[in-house]
Order: structure tokens, then sequence, then C-alpha cells
């Protein structure tokens, strides 16, 4: 199993180094950027009060009136700083516009012929935090999710909002020119794509979505007669909640250039030993198996053939015992082949025998772990 992990390990790693992007491109924004953006805005339904003047309205009228919003649009500028971890903090400057549907309520109605629009514009700070999918598991993905949550001041203008009333109520016209100013708050989620692997260093595509909301603003009212003459003032007081979805661009200034490619010098191969055999071993013993006795014969053969002046005989052992343990262990396995070699007719004093314990096996592994190929005499003929 631990193989196969391995294995899986490293076809992932190959496959987000083979990919466009190259993984390491999406990484969180660092030092100073600029960005900006523009969309689709929708503004909530909003219920209405309206505060009466002293004329004609009888008292004041809470939530019973509503104004809609036909879709409109929104444009946003900031300037912030990446602090390299994830996190971002920001300033931003937004306007927003909205073309103002219908208005109906306040006894009043329905009224007719509504125009006008609605806009907002105002400054926040903002917070945001960019999400290291490397960090969850996410290896080589070429985008940064980020979310983020605003504070700060936006005014409410009602421009050019008239509605006149059906002519039962001796057909009153609402106007309403004014603007107020509230805190507002916003939600903020998006997603960015870098655009580093075109060239394009510290530019990234953003797509998000914003809630921004007000307190309540109070915009000055006239009712009016046909007559144009005024019949009360008060204050509209719609709620405020705007919903967005945008595209933009992000330019992270001063990025340092990317580090050149690595220059990676051709292997030097050292050549393998003309003659090496493995002999191998049960776990824990240091006795000659059948096959282990034919190897060191083969060795013994080559040895005569070749004439070989020195014959280099290491033992070793895996990881599953003490340190101490396992370089006698070693040490017994190299002096059974050495053994068995003299028995074939090798000189005893053609022969250096070595003994490494488990601190060089043929297979790293954690300690504890019980590995076939690191149980092993090495026979090199020279």
């Amino acid at each position: 199993m631990s193989r196969f992990r391995q294995a899986l390990l490293a076809a992932t790693s190959l496959a987000a180094s083979a990919a466009p992007w190259g993984g390491a491109l999406a990484q969180p924004v660092s030092g100073l950027y600029i960005a900006g953006g523009g969309g689709w805005n929708q503004v909530q339904d909003a219920d209405i009060a309206l505060r009466r003047g002293g004329y004609q309205l009888p008292a004041d009228i809470d939530n019973a009136g509503t104004a809609r919003f036909d879709a409109g649009f929104v444009g946003l500028a900031s300037l912030g700083w990446g602090f390299g971890n994830g996190l971002r903090a920001e300033v931003e400057g937004n306007y927003r516009e909205n073309d103002v549907n219908a208005i109906g309520g306040f006894d009043l109605s329905p009224f007719i012929g509504t125009k006008g629009k609605q806009r907002s514009y105002g400054a926040m700070g903002n917070v945001l935090y960019d999400i290291d999918l490397a960090r969850l598991g996410v290896a080589g993905s070429p985008v940064i999710p980020y979310l983020g949550l605003g504070a700060g001041y936006v005014w409410t203008e009602w421009q050019g909002v008239r509605a006149a009333s059906v002519p039962s109520f001796s057909r009153l016209s609402l106007t309403a020119d004014d603007s107020d100013g509230q805190f507002a708050y916003q939600a903020i989620a998006g997603v960015a794509l870098p655009l580093g692997q075109y060239g394009l260093r510290g530019l990234s595509v953003t797509a998000e979505y914003r809630f921004l909301g007000t307190l309540t603003p109070k915009i000055q009212t006239e009712l009016r007669r046909p007559d144009n003459s005024v019949a009360d003032r008060g204050k509209v007081e719609p709620d405020n909640y705007n919903h967005a979805v945008l595209v933009g661009l992000r330019y992270a200034l001063f990025q340092p250039p990317p580090p050149p490619a690595p220059v990676v010098a051709p292997a030097i191969q050292a050549p393998a030993p003309a003659r090496t055999f493995l002999v191998f071993f049960d776990w824990d013993r240091a006795d000659l198996t059948g096959r282990a006795r034919e190897i060191i014969g083969e060795a013994a053969q080559n040895a005569r053939r070749a004439a070989v002046t020195r014959i280099e005989v290491a033992g070793h052992a895996d990881r599953s015992g003490s340190p101490a343990y396992n370089q006698r262990l070693s040490q017994r396995r190299a002096d059974a082949v050495a053994g068995e070699l003299v028995a074939r007719g090798i000189a005893r004093d053609e022969i250096a025998v070595s003994a490494y314990g488990e601190s060089r096996p043929l297979v790293p592994t954690a300690d504890g772990v019980r590995e076939p190929q690191n149980r092993r005499v090495e026979i090199v003929l020279r």
C-alpha cells in the first residue's frame, strides 16, 4: 500500500507540474495592488415608511409602502495590500444605479407612471482572505477563491423619482430628489485567476458576488396636488439591500520577477560494479537458504573465471530492530556469506568483510518496518 501511495503522489505532482499554470502560480497576493470591476446590480424590493410633515397625512405610515427596482449596474475600484499569508486589506470606492420600477402603498396606491433612479455611492474598508487550495490538498489549482467582509459609508440618492396615485385620492403625486448617507456593510465571495502563465505577471481576472446593505436612508419627499401645490412633505425611508455580480481585474504592483528555471546538470552516474551479487535473508535470520547458496556459488565461479584480486562482502539489515542489534545481525550475515565463499574455494585473504547494520537501506523505510530487500549481503567482485 505504501508503494501505491508513493506512486499516486508522484503522479499527482507530475500532473501539477505539467499543467499550463504550473501550480505554483496560484499564490495569495503579496504587497500593494489595485483592482476594479463592474457588472450587474439588483436592489432588493424595499419596504418603505413615510414620515409625515404635518399637512394632510393623519399620521406616520410605517412599512406600508413598497418600492421595486429594475436591474442596474455597479462599478467599483479599490487599493489594497496583501500580506502574503492570504490576508488582504483594502479601501474601495463604489457606485450603483437602478431605475425605480414601481412604488405602491401608503393607502394612496396604486401609483402610476413611476419613474426615476436610485443611485448609491460611497467608500468601504474591506478585509479579505485568499484561500490557498494547495493547503487543502488541491494541488495545481489555477484559481484562488476568496471571502471578505467590509464596512463603510454609502450615500443613497433618489433622483427624479415621480409617481402619481389614481384619481380617487385627488391624484396626488409623490416626488423625491434627495440623498442621505448611512453606515454600510457588505459580504464578498469571489475567485481570482492569475494570468502569470500567459506572461502577465501580477495580473488576475476576478469574478465575485457582493451583498451590500445600509442602514435605512431618509429621503425628503413631497406629495403634490394636480396643480403642483404641495399637499404634504415627509421622508421616505426605504430598506436598501443590493445584490451584485461583477467581473474585474486585479494587478499586484512591484512583484519580483519569477526565479530563473533551475539549470539541471546532466546526472553523472558512477559506473555500476561489473560483477555484483545480492544474497537475501529471512527476517531476523543469518542462515543461508538454498537460493542464497546458489547465488554465492555463482559469485565464486565468476571470481575464479575473472581472476579477481578482491571480493567485498557487505552485510545489511532492515529497520525492524534496534540499531545495535541490526549491526550485529548484518555482521553475522556477512560472515555466513564469506564462510560459504571459502567453502567454495575462495581464499579468505581475498575477502573483505564489512557490516553496515540498517544504515544503508536499499529501500528507505520508517523505523520498525520489515523490508525484505534491506535484509541482504552484497558481494562485489573487484
